[in-house]
């Protein structure tokens, strides 16, 4: 396949979504550079006007906040960063809704954390509200719930959450703006010799290994999540792009096949939307520790039945999402589970047969069913 051939999924895309970094978003944290702002509002437009559906992932609010206040370095305190979060959040709406409004654009705001997408319920409902601002031509602006949330704070970063937003919706591509040209072999700041990676599949190992550490002081990623994030958009079959934030018309430019950034390809089929719920969950509510045979039957298909359980990690109700780790502790599935953590202690290593006869009753004969379970 030709680097041409392997764009047109990209000039074919329908549904995008795009996510324009903090750096960018606030000229590395001196302020909204309301210039670069302008000029992705008259991109996105363009890719509407031509028919694409398109969301964007917006960061940059506690940043924006951070320049407000006359703060000159991200704090290290939730307090201060969820402080600055609410100021910056203000101005960063107001500035999207005048640079877009300039174009007829409506837009909404979206305030999101990781427990939205972790609850089914939760998880719907953003599904149903986005989809129906998408079909009233109205642009989603999502950002994450700074003001409220401190793991996101802490851990959290708005590429993994365009990810997320790109399985949720089924986009067809991911595009990720940086202050960087794209995935380089090796950190480009420290090394002369390492050069763009232009084409790639995502997933591959050994653009992990490539990618290095946040790249500024003003976010809280880097290349490796940006890595992680095509990982996890290609679960729903969306390709990832990552390019320069900083290159002249770079949407429009993409989306007509030109070969900018890096291309990350999704090769695998889209999981069904239960399973790749199910495959997003970021936190989990404990740990099923299984033998060989029960990691080789789930790798095969088969559904985790008790007999294969030698240990099990933490407090959780039933129905809730777990992991199974292998007989070395690793992941390599995770499901909803039929039994309280409480009672699948009690049934962990024996047979089916002998459930009822320990916990008094018989719910299932399966730990997690093959149909609640994905393999990661």
């Amino acid at each position: 396949m030709t680097q041409s051939q392997a764009r047109q999924p990209l000039v074919d895309a329908r549904t995008l979504v795009v996510k324009i970094g903090s750096a960018l978003i606030t000229n590395n944290g001196t302020g909204l550079d309301l210039d670069a702002i302008n000029s992705w509002a008259q991109q996105l437009a363009q890719l509407i006007a031509s028919g694409r559906r398109v969301l964007l992932v917006s960061s940059g609010a506690i940043a924006c906040g951070m320049q407000q206040l006359g703060w000159p370095k991200r704090p290290g305190s939730i307090p201060e960063l969820q402080a600055a979060a609410a100021v910056g959040q203000m101005g960063l709406a107001q500035t999207y809704q005048q640079a877009f409004g300039a174009h007829g654009i409506r837009t909404a705001q979206i305030l999101l954390t990781h427990e939205d997408l972790a609850d089914r319920t939760r998880y719907l409902n953003a599904r149903a509200t986005i989809s129906t601002l998408l079909d009233l031509g109205v642009l989603p602006i999502i950002n994450e719930n700074d003001t409220v949330a401190t793991a996101e704070i802490r851990f959290g970063d708005n590429d993994t959450l365009g990810a997320l937003v790109a399985n949720l919706i089924e986009a067809d591509a991911l595009i990720i703006l940086t202050d960087q040209e794209g995935l380089y072999t090796a950190d480009p700041r420290k090394d002369a010799s390492a050069t763009l990676v232009s084409l790639g599949n995502a997933g591959d190992e050994q653009y992990e290994q490539m990618a290095g550490g946040s790249g500024t002081h003003v976010g809280t990623g880097g290349m490796i999540t940006k890595i992680w994030a095509a990982k996890r958009a290609a679960r729903s079959g969306a390709h990832t792009v990552i390019a320069s934030g900083r290159t002249a018309n770079a949407l429009p430019r993409l989306l007509a096949g030109e070969l900018l950034g890096t291309l990350l390809v999704a090769s695998q089929q889209p999981l069904a939307a239960r399973k790749q719920w199910l495959a997003d969950h970021l936190q989990l509510a404990g740990r099923i520790q299984l033998d060989a045979g029960a990691s080789k039957a789930l790798q095969a298909g088969s559904s985790l039945l008790p007999v294969g359980v030698t240990r099990v990690d933490g407090e959780f109700e039933r129905g809730s999402v777990v992991a199974c780790l292998n007989e070395v502790g690793e992941e390599i599935a995770r499901g909803l589970i039929n039994y309280a953590s409480s009672e699948a202690r009690r049934i962990a290593g024996c047979p089916s047969s002998e459930i009822e006869a320990r916990l008094g009753y018989l719910d299932s004969p399966e730990l997690i069913h093959r149909d609640n379970l994905v393999l990661v």
